[in-house]
């Protein structure tokens, strides 16, 4: 890995790079109705609904985040009050990245082209790039690609706006089953892992493991 220089570092966005809050909003939110105790089973079933919501056909961050809380609160006999939904919505835009991101983004930037392929809308994500200290070369969005990670539809679109082939890329990601899973299958061979704890990891990707944006600038001979 130290020795491979790519056309292109292309990164995840929230949870990689952004710091991403839903957990923490879905906790102030809902303590009134759900006990600490349970807490952590709401925001796993929050978690896996969101992912659900983005195997089809495309359809607005909003709505994704409407539907997910919708089933999340189904589950749990909660009660769903749609303007809460929104706020999760509303509030991406304003989040910015993990401490350890700015400065050694911006030294990878000097050396290297950066990429971001996000399941954002066009109307959020370019709010938190601007947050992140560093030039992007482009910013792919969801909605650009008419599809959500984990499918590979929004990875096509990425390669295929870079006009690159899959191997001159280095992809990096905190989130297996959102990014890297995808990205061995499009046969992009050089990967990084960011260890947020987010999600479980497995060897059998064959992907660079750092604990934070901070290795990464090694990773590439820097």
């Amino acid at each position: 890995m130290s020795t491979f220089k790519p056309k292109y570092i292309t990164f995840d966005c929230y949870g990689t790079l952004t710091r991403f809050r839903m957990k923490d909003m879905a906790e102030k939110m809902f303590a009134d109705r759900i006990t600490s105790e349970q807490m952590p089973h709401f925001i796993a079933d929050f978690a896996a609904y969101r992912l659900d919501e983005v195997l089809g056909a495309w359809k607005p961050y909003e709505v994704v985040l409407r539907d997910a809380v919708r089933r999340t609160c189904k589950k749990w006999k909660v009660e769903f009050n749609i303007e809460e939904a929104k706020r999760f919505f509303d509030a991406v835009p304003t989040w910015g990245p993990h401490p350890d991101v700015p400065e050694p983004l911006a030294r990878v930037a000097k050396e290297f082209p950066l990429v971001i392929l996000s399941n954002a809308d066009d109307r959020q994500i370019h709010q938190n790039v601007e947050k992140l200290g560093a030039p992007f070369a482009h910013v792919f969005t969801a909605q650009q690609a008419q599809a959500y990670k984990p499918r590979l539809q929004a990875f096509e679109y990425m390669v295929d706006s870079l006009n690159c082939n899959p191997e001159d890329l280095l992809h990096v990601s905190s989130s297996l089953r959102y990014d890297l899973m995808s990205a061995a299958d499009m046969g992009i061979k050089h990967t990084v892992f960011v260890d947020r704890g987010h999600g479980p990891s497995s060897p059998y990707y064959d992907y660079h493991v750092i604990k934070d944006i901070g290795g990464l600038p090694g990773v590439v001979g820097l």
